[in-house]
C-alpha cells in the first residue's frame, strides 16, 4: 500500500493526541498528590519567554484537527483563543480533535494535493499547496507542541517515560 496523505499524518496525530490525554491524566495525579494547585500545575512552562502547559496541548488539537479543518477552507490562522483553563477542558479539547481525525476520509485527504492553502497570521501572509502545509507546517508545529508539553510535565517530575510519550504503537498482529 503506498503511503497516502492521510496514513502519513491522522494516525500518528491520533496516537499522540490520544497518549498525551494519558499525560494528563499523570500530571493530574501528579499535581494532587503533591498539592500543587492545578491553575499552577497547568501555567508550567519550561522557560519564561515560552507560553505554558496549556497553550501546548491546546496546539496538538489546533495543529491536528485545526490543520484540516484550514485545509478544508482553504486557510488557516492559529487560534488565538483562550487556552482551556482545567485538566478536564483540556482532555475534551483533545477527545475532540481525536473524534474529528476519526472522521475524516482518506480519499478526501488526498483530493486535496495541490491545492491553494493560506496561512494567515495577523498581516503575514503564506502560501502553501495543502500537502505542503500538512506535512511540513502543521505536522512540524503538532510534534513541537506535543514535545513541549512532555517535557513541561517531565520536567516538573511527573513520571512519564518514552513509551507516554509514542502512545499505543500500530504492531502487527
Amino acid at each position: 500500500m503506498p503511503v497516502t496523505l492521510h496514513s502519513a499524518l491522522v494516525p500518528t496525530w491520533l496516537r499522540i493526541l490520544r497518549a498525551g490525554g494519558g499525560w494528563l491524566d499523570k500530571a493530574e495525579a501528579f499535581a494532587r498528590e503533591n498539592d500543587i494547585a492545578e491553575s499552577d500545575m497547568l501555567q508550567l512552562r519550561l522557560i519564561e519567554d515560552m507560553l505554558p502547559l496549556v497553550y501546548q496541548v491546546k496546539s496538538m488539537a489546533v495543529h491536528s484537527r485545526g490543520a484540516i479543518e484550514g485545509v478544508r477552507a482553504g486557510t488557516f490562522s492559529p487560534d488565538m483563543s483562550e487556552p482551556p483553563a482545567s485538566f478536564d477542558a483540556l482532555r475534551q479539547r483533545l477527545n475532540e480533535a481525536v473524534e474529528a481525525l476519526v472522521a475524516v476520509d482518506a480519499q478526501e485527504m488526498e483530493s486535496w494535493i495541490g491545492k491553494p492553502m493560506l496561512f494567515a497570521i495577523g498581516e503575514r501572509r503564506m502560501e502553501f499547496t495543502a500537502d505542503d502545509f500538512l506535512l511540513h507546517f502543521s505536522q512540524s508545529n503538532f510534534h513541537f507542541h506535543a514535545s513541549t508539553a512532555y517535557g513541561i510535565l517531565r520536567m516538573k517530575g511527573v513520571e512519564l517515560g518514552k513509551r507516554d510519550f509514542m502512545g499505543q504503537l500500530p504492531m502487527r498482529a
